[in-house]
């Protein structure tokens, strides 16, 4: 008779009752999991105080043990690790992920993605330590992975409100939160016209797909970030799957002397550059010249392949091997941009934008592309980007009653949305412990103007995108430097305020780390140009849902209906 090696199943035991596991996802960057854990562990010790004062125990998984005990942090900081953690949690469990820091989505959806037992999804709320940045990210992940969960944030977990929703939790495996403000599109109700133009620019994107330029998918474990080709196909956008090393080979063939004159255009603008001697820590003339090679390398790239729009991960990869994408990122994105010559020596696409998506998130590159076609159409200037949905608070200055959000991304955003343009932006290099090798930003406060805001998200296999109004506006530069010094003064900053959504609700609804903004010369122009935007999307079969209310108060499908 044969004789088989039959692998044994390990026998978990269930948890006690009244007993959750707790975890935390962590980054692959050893560097930012050292510098994140000490808030890491503040946040599981408020936790706990928080459970056991239910009358629950928080059981912390041993992470560290499955390395032998070699990481001097508690993170999961790999899917290898992951999946040795999850072999041992049972997974009828309570679970808890507790994130303080941003963290890689993949890392922890090896095992969450086949958890039976009820999600918790904890987070701060902190500017400094961008933990409702990576809660977001892995709720967006696990929506598009069908994957059941419970978000939850604060400052303070002792707060009542806090303790409420912790108590639903923990009593019925899932948290209710307010979602009034979000309201599915009635296309009918749309006005006539911008209904017709945005059937007519979804029929035309159909006729001609776009390509969208991929320069390597799932950057920083965003696995929300990943559009699966047949919901993209449906809405007439098609991959061009790029090599991050085709890029850089690229930046190599750049002659110094073109670099050179991308430079002296920014300089001549008035853009300012914080440089420094040492390689290490200051920003310095040679990485801005990569920086401008790869600009220059991105835009030849984008005209070879026809991309509509290009999205570079730059994290994973290029990180290794040369300075920052954000610079090249926020150029690209603009209509104003320094002149690029293509292999036969006519400008590519000069006074247009090539709409970039930062770190590959595929939803904003839709978003983008739908944008792009929809402003440029109503003749309005069609510079968009992509934000860090980072952190908020009430303005301290006085200057409005309004919770202001803190919209911030370390690149992709266009001088053209900043004070003063190329004059107000200044470029300083990036923070060391996510940067190694360097690079600088477009840094800017945003000018004050109405804007749309939006997010297109993977849900139960089908696009969705929620759509809402907002304003840009200015706060005094006390105000701004205290919300700069709460998150990274390195990056451009938006202070966004969210019409008929609170700060609360929008926690509660958004299923991505990432928001996307465009401006529009005043409200009524947004108003039109979203309510094109929400017909085009409809078109092209992404299901759109209003969010929030008017400038004016009024319900926004209302305003929209009477425009």
């Amino acid at each position: 008779m044969p004789r088989y090696s039959i692998p044994a199943l390990p026998i978990l035991a269930k948890p006690a009752r009244r007993t959750a596991v707790q975890l935390a996802s962590g980054d692959l960057r050893q560097s930012a999991n050292l510098a994140c854990w000490p808030a890491q562990q503040a946040l599981e010790s408020d936790a706990r105080v928080a459970f056991d004062d239910l009358g629950w125990t928080l059981a912390r998984s041993d992470s560290c043990r499955l390395d032998g005990g070699q990481s001097a942090h508690g993170f999961i900081s790999s899917q290898k690790q992951g999946r040795d953690v999850f072999e041992h949690i049972h997974p009828e469990a309570p679970l808890v992920v507790a994130e303080a820091a941003w963290q890689y989505s993949h890392h922890v959806l090896i095992g969450l993605q086949r958890h039976r037992g009820p999600i918790l999804v904890l987070a701060n709320w902190s500017g400094q330590w961008p933990g409702l940045v990576g809660a977001l990210n892995l709720r967006g992940s696990l929506t598009k992975a069908d994957v059941a969960c419970s978000l939850l944030w604060g400052e303070d977990f002792s707060q009542p409100a806090f303790r409420k929703k912790l108590r639903q939790w923990c009593e019925k495996g899932k948290i209710k939160h307010d979602l009034s403000h979000v309201e599915r599109l009635e296309p009918k109700k749309l006005p006539a016209r911008e209904r017709a133009l945005g059937e007519a620019l979804a029929a035309s994107l159909r006729r001609r797909p776009a390509i969208m330029g991929v320069f390597d998918e799932g950057c920083m474990g965003m696995f929300n970030a990943i559009i699966p080709d047949h919901l993209l196909h449906s809405a007439g956008v098609f991959k061009e799957r790029l090599s991050q090393s085709a890029l850089y080979y690229a930046m190599t063939r750049v002659p110094d002397a073109d670099a050179h004159a991308v430079r002296g255009w920014l300089d001549a603008r008035g853009m300012a550059f914080r440089t420094g001697p040492n390689e290490e820590t200051d920003l310095t003339d040679r990485q801005i010249l990569e920086q401008c090679k790869m600009y220059i390398a991105a835009c030849r790239i984008a005209e070879e392949f026809g991309c509509d729009a290009v999205g570079i991960q730059y994290q994973q990869g290029l990180k290794d091997l040369c300075p920052a994408s954000d610079l090249c990122e926020g150029l690209l994105n603009c209509s104003d941009r320094p002149p690029v010559r293509g292999a036969d020596g006519a400008p590519i696409r000069e006074g247009r934008p090539i709409t970039h998506f930062n770190e590959v998130d595929e939803c904003a590159g839709l978003d983008g592309l739908i944008t792009d076609r929809v402003w440029t159409a109503m003749g309005l200037p069609p510079d968009n980007t992509l934000h860090d949905l980072r952190w908020g608070d009430i303005d301290r200055s006085g200057t409005t009653d309004a919770f202001v959000w803190v919209f911030e991304i370390s690149g992709a955003v266009p001088p053209s949305h900043l004070e003063g343009g190329y004059s107000g932006a200044s470029s300083e290099r990036q923070p060391p412990m996510y940067f190694r090798l360097g690079g600088g930003t477009i840094k800017g406060v945003s000018r004050p103007g109405a804007i749309v805001w939006s997010r297109i998200f993977v849900e139960h296999d089908r696009l969705h995108m929620d759509l809402g109004r907002g304003r840009a506006i200015s706060l005094p530069r006390e105000e701004t430097e205290r919300r700069w010094s709460a998150t990274t003064s390195q990056w451009p900053i938006m202070h966004a305020v969210t019409y008929g959504v609170s700060r609360d609700q929008m926690m509660a609804r958004h299923r991505a780390n990432h928001v996307q903004v465009v401006y529009a010369p005043d409200e009524k122009s947004a108003d039109r140009a979203l309510s094109a935007k929400a017909a085009m999307a409809n078109a092209l079969g992404i299901r759109v849902h209003l969010c929030g209310r008017a400038h004016d108060g009024r319900p926004l499908a209302d305003r929209l209906a009477r425009l």
